[in-house]
């Protein structure tokens, strides 16, 4: 960071330049939207307090006598209002739900993978004290902080400070371990997880630490762990999100609602009372787009706003392009203007087989919080009846298992009921769809769907021809429910991930593939969703309408 150009530009602003204002605001945001954003884990309340952290810094500006000290001066408003947050939230919302995962936002707009990502996923399973330390603690080790003004935002010495983020690191690498199991298959955690919600929390950490520590599976590394502070070394802050608007709001009122209003001589008296002076009355909002920060703190007849300079190169830089379609932002900002709903509206039909030869297209990628799963990390489906309920936002693979050699004929397809939110089919792999010709295979098969000499799996007329792997992306809760009353058949339930969709469409396995995979996520609300899918709960689940509507 440029301190002396910051230096200036403080000063200026103090001093009343409106301009200097302007690049302050949009310069620091981004900063302050992380500390916020991790302390809270993207909770619906996040927003508030970075304005409310905003407007505290605009209005106080002229009691900061060193321009150098802002930005431990600014961290330290932020987290006295996430302290003060904390002290106001009622019962009723201590268990409200993030609106939009700040893990989850760490991972997909830094393209984290491997131990980073783990990382970034372990802080859903921290306490809030150890949360807001580690929102400080995050940008130290990745050069946005010193340990001076991490001492300083938590109101401690810097010796204090010390112990604090040791305790507080030796919870978060007991939460990376947690997050490793779960993406493990060890049965007894599996068996132990199934009274899980699915919500982490302090009770199940120690609870699921115990079995850690105890079992040879989930204990067992197979890699070298890299202390956290190695792996954020260098990361750049998150990007606001698209849209993210902020509004500096003055006697009970924005700031651009109350330019327009009859009442602007009063609403000018409150504001030149609550900013710093010399400093001019400015209304300010300020809306994010694509790129970078783009600031409006402006009065009356204001010449129009201009970009902002960001306080470092990466902080409010565009996220990696990639060849796939954007991915639909998950938490549209209210203001936006809402298009048609087209979810639902395209049923997963009969397609013709591609060619074995030809590649997928690109898989869009879409925002993975994980899945939890009451059949834990592989739930194995093979009586009529079986059921298995997947929560969560990200990639749930359906590998097919038919047996007719055992009891062949028609086949009951599964069926998915009580939907809350949206379910896709996004990808086919598993190197084959049922129907392609098995080569050697013994006993007379012809296909993974029979032969002549046994017999057939028959499909329901109209029903989409499985392949071996059926990819489908949950953002909400579902219910998978096994119907086997003609053809035997089985069901092998994984919570997934996109890298591994993406890995299995484009190579198959270690033998040999017939087929490359096949992508029908097509990035927008015109996906297709199964054809046995409804939202409602019937008593049998096999009576759900082939070609149902959600």
């Amino acid at each position: 960071m440029d301190s002396e150009h910051w230096r200036a530009v403080i000063t200026a602003a103090q001093a009343g330049d409106r301009r200097a204002l302007d690049e302050l605001v949009a310069g620091w945001l981004p900063l302050v939207y992380n500390i916020v954003g991790r302390a809270l884990n993207g909770h619906a309340d996040v927003d508030d307090v970075v304005q409310e952290t905003m407007l505290r810094a605009v209005g106080n500006l002229g009691s900061l006598r060193d321009p150098d000290s802002f930005r431990s001066w600014l961290v330290a408003i932020a987290m006295r209002q996430i302290r003060d947050r904390a002290r106001r939230r009622t019962p009723d919302r201590l268990e409200e739900a993030p609106s939009s995962d700040f893990a989850d936002l760490t991972v997909l707009r830094l393209q984290l993978e491997g131990q980073r990502r783990e990382v970034a996923e372990a802080v859903r399973w921290l306490d809030d004290e150890d949360r807001q330390l580690l929102s400080l603690w995050w940008l130290e080790v990745a050069g946005e902080l010193t340990r001076r003004e991490l001492a300083a935002a938590v109101g401690i010495t810097r010796q204090h400070a010390a112990v604090r983020v040791q305790r507080m690191k030796e919870r978060l690498e007991t939460s990376r371990g947690i997050v490793r199991a779960l993406d493990g298959a060890c049965p007894g955690l599996r068996e132990l997880t199934g009274r899980w919600d699915g919500r982490p929390d302090s009770v199940w950490r120690k609870r699921l630490a115990r079995h850690i520590r105890g079992c040879g599976y989930c204990g067992g590394t197979r890699e070298a762990v890299v202390p956290a502070e190695r792996l954020l070394v260098g990361i750049a802050l998150v990007p606001l999100p698209v849209g993210f608007t902020l509004s500096l709001a003055f006697g009970g009122k924005t700031a651009v609602a109350a330019t327009s209003a009859a009442t602007s001589a009063a609403w000018s008296a409150k504001l030149l009372g609550a900013l710093t002076k010399p400093a001019v009355a400015v209304t300010a909002g300020a809306t994010i787009v694509a790129g970078g920060a783009y600031i409006v703190t402006q009065p009356p007849d204001a010449p129009p706003p201009r970009a902002a300079i960001a306080p470092t190169a990466t902080a409010t830089s565009e996220p990696p392009r990639s060849s796939a379609p954007p991915a639909p932002t998950p938490t549209p900002s209210p203001s936006a203007t809402q298009k048609a709903d087209l979810y639902g509206t395209v049923v997963d039909a009969v397609d013709r087989a591609p060619d074995p030869d030809t590649r997928p297209t690109a898989l869009p990628r879409r925002p993975e919080s994980g899945i939890t799963s009451t059949g834990g990390p592989k739930a194995v489906m093979q009586h009529r009846g079986d059921r298995v309920t997947l929560t969560g936002r990200g990639y749930v693979l359906v590998r097919w298992q038919i047996s007719p050699g055992s009891r062949p004929g028609a086949l009951v397809m599964p069926s998915w009921t009580g939907l809350k939110g949206r379910l896709f089919h996004v990808a086919s792999g598993g190197s084959r769809r049922m129907d392609d010709p098995l080569p050697g295979a013994p006993n007379g098969y012809a296909t993974g769907m029979g032969g002549p000499d046994i017999g057939y799996a028959v499909l329901p007329p109209g029903t989409q021809q499985m392949w071996q792997n059926e990819y489908f992306y949950l953002d909400g809760t579902v219910t998978l429910t096994q119907n086997e009353r003609g053809c035997d058949y089985g069901l092998i339930v994984f919570p997934t991930h996109r890298d591994a969709v993406v890995e299995d469409i484009d190579h198959g396995p270690p033998q040999g593939a017939l087929r490359y995979g096949l992508v029908r996520d097509t990035g927008t609300d015109s996906a297709p969703v199964p054809q046995y899918v409804t939202r409602g709960t019937p008593a049998d689940p096999a009576t759900v309408p082939q070609r149902s509507r959600v």
